[in-house]
Formats: C-alpha cells, sequence, structure tokens
C-alpha cells in the first residue's frame, strides 16, 4: 500500500499510525484490518455501542496487543514501548478507583507511576485537578465522588503528566450540563495547543462541539473519515425525524403538514413525529409557529443525533 492510499485525519504529519491493524477475540472481530494516519488536533471516534471504539482504544495505547498489524506513536511501536507510553494520557471508560483514597492521594499516585517524584506528583496533580475545576473536592475520598466528579478526576489523572496524545473514552458520560461544557472546552483547547486527542462518543452533536474531524467505526472497520460535515450531508439526504410534545397536537401537526419540507407525520400517546427532508428550517420553524399558534411546546428531541441513526443511513443505504 502506498503513503497516498493511506487515509489521514487530523492536522499535518502523522503521530499515530496504525497498519492492518486486526484484533480477535476468539471467534469474535474487536476490530478488523484498519490502517489510518492521525495527525495533531482533536478527532472524533464515532461509533454506536459495540462498534469497536473501546477495543480500537486499547489496542492504539497498548493495553492490547493486535492479533495481526501494528500501531505506532511518534515512529515507535506502541506495545511495550515505556517510552511511547509515557508520553501519552488515557481515560478509560469504566471506572477504576482505590475508593478511600482522596481525589489528589488518587492522581498523585498514578502520576508517580510516571517515574516523578513524591513532591514533583503532587504539585503536577494539584495543576491537573485545578485544570478540571475540582481543587475543592480534592481532599475529600473518591467514593464520595458523583459521577461527573469521577470523570473529571480520571481526566486529571491522564493529563498530570502533560502528555502530547490524550485518548478519552466516552468522557462525557455522566456529566451535568455545565461539567459538559467545561470538558468540552478543555478537550478543544488540548488540540489548539498541538497535542493529539483522540474522544470517543456515540453522541454526534456533542462531537462536533469539540472537533469536525471524526472516524467512524462500525462492526470493527472503518465506515467513513475525515471532515464531520460529509457526514452530516449523508444524513441530510434522508428524512429527518423529530418528535415533539404539546398541547393539542393534532392541530398542531395540522399546521405542520401545511409545509413542502415535512414528508410524514405519525401520532404517538406521547404527541407525534415528523419527518422533515430540511431539519434545519424545520427545526427552526416549530417553536416560532408553536408561539404564533398559541400552542404549548413541552418538548423538541430528534433521535437522528444520535450516531446510531447515522451508522443506520451509511451501512443500510
Amino acid at each position: 500500500m502506498s503513503k497516498l492510499e493511506i487515509p489521514h485525519v487530523g492536522g499535518e504529519g502523522a503521530v499515530i499510525s496504525a497498519r492492518r491493524l486486526s484484533l480477535w477475540y476468539g471467534k469474535v472481530i474487536g476490530i478488523n484490518d484498519i490502517t489510518i494516519d492521525i495527525g495533531p488536533g482533536v478527532l472524533g471516534l464515532l461509533g454506536p455501542n459495540g462498534a469497536g471504539k473501546s477495543t480500537f482504544l486499547k489496542v492504539v495505547t497498548g493495553q492490547l496487543r493486535p492479533t495481526t498489524g501494528n500501531v505506532g506513536i511518534f515512529g515507535e511501536l506502541i506495545w511495550n514501548n515505556r517510552n511511547v507510553m509515557s508520553r501519552i494520557g488515557f481515560v478509560p471508560e469504566q471506572d477504576a478507583f482505590y475508593e478511600e483514597m482522596t481525589g489528589l492521594q488518587f492522581v498523585s499516585y498514578l502520576t508517580r507511576l510516571q517515574g516523578y517524584s513524591k513532591k514533583e506528583a503532587i504539585e503536577l496533580a494539584e495543576i491537573a485537578i485545578d485544570t478540571v475545576n475540582l481543587s475543592d473536592k480534592k481532599n475529600a475520598p473518591i467514593r464520595t465522588y458523583s459521577k461527573g466528579m469521577r470523570q473529571r478526576i480520571k481526566i486529571a489523572q491522564a493529563l498530570a503528566h502533560n502528555p502530547d496524545v490524550l485518548f478519552l473514552d466516552e468522557p462525557l458520560a455522566g456529566t451535568d450540563p455545565v461539567g459538559r461544557r467545561h470538558i468540552i472546552n478543555l478537550i478543544r483547547g488540548f488540540g489548539e495547543a498541538g497535542k493529539t486527542v483522540i474522544v470517543s462518543s456515540h453522541i454526534l452533536h456533542e462531537v462536533e462541539q469539540m472537533t469536525s474531524n471524526i472516524l467512524l467505526i462500525n462492526k470493527g472497520r472503518i465506515v467513513a473519515d475525515g471532515n464531520i460535515y460529509k457526514i452530516r450531508n449523508l444524513i441530510d439526504e434522508h428524512p429527518h425525524s423529530i418528535r415533539i410534545g404539546c398541547g393539542s397536537p393534532r392541530d398542531f401537526a395540522a399546521k405542520l403538514a401545511a409545509f413542502d419540507d415535512v414528508v410524514s407525520i405519525q401520532f404517538s400517546e406521547h404527541g407525534f413525529e415528523v419527518q422533515t427532508s430540511d431539519p434545519d428550517a424545520c427545526y427552526n420553524r416549530i417553536p416560532k409557529l408553536a408561539i404564533e399558534s398559541g400552542i404549548k411546546l413541552h418538548r423538541m428531541s430528534s433521535m437522528d443525533n444520535n450516531l446510531t441513526a447515522v451508522f443506520d443511513y451509511l451501512v443500510n443505504a
């Protein structure tokens, strides 16, 4: 395979290089024949649950050895390579804490494993915990932390040693809106500082707030890579479903049905669902039309913002 044939996402230069990367769990395929170069900046690793995102992250961080192929970071193979591993930070999806430790003890302990002295590790841990806005809870036992606080302390331990490459597996899971906004801004800032950041998620609109570069995985294979707006264009070729809850649903549905972009309307016990060929126009119209009609709008949502819907389009088209 020539260099020109290798897909590339992110900034110039290849920080992470995967070649013919596969991993099998017995007869089950985790990831299948992945070849990709990833440059600096933030990359969204997207896919529905079970698509292979976590397996891919574990292989490229050296936690799992691939069945075939190899992966390198900064030109060195990652497997069993302490030099490379010292330059990466990893935020796992699962919680694995020493519950009786305080946040500061936990982060400084893991930072010492990077080779820092106790004093240096504590200083670095203090900075990292402050970066994730958790300084007021640094001396509280982790067992008292909320889900959002646990996510933030995991991020603190990943960045305390100032790594060049960060891997984050579903870092926004369980966070409140304020915490989610802070983490999104933090991740975006890492990319702007020249670091290479891979963030896995199955929620498209959250990734869109961090980056326009994406890698879509389904059934262990890359099904799309590059700019996120190309994926949006694929979605926009299909009708979007918008769920609406409101007062007088049949009256409101009749008003919406008069617009040319409305493809169909289906009623349920909780309201109705509109399928539209122009989601942007329809999203803007619904609250405005409700106000003009004196109809109280309770909720408006779309499952098409979830990556599962995107993959339905990509895989089944």
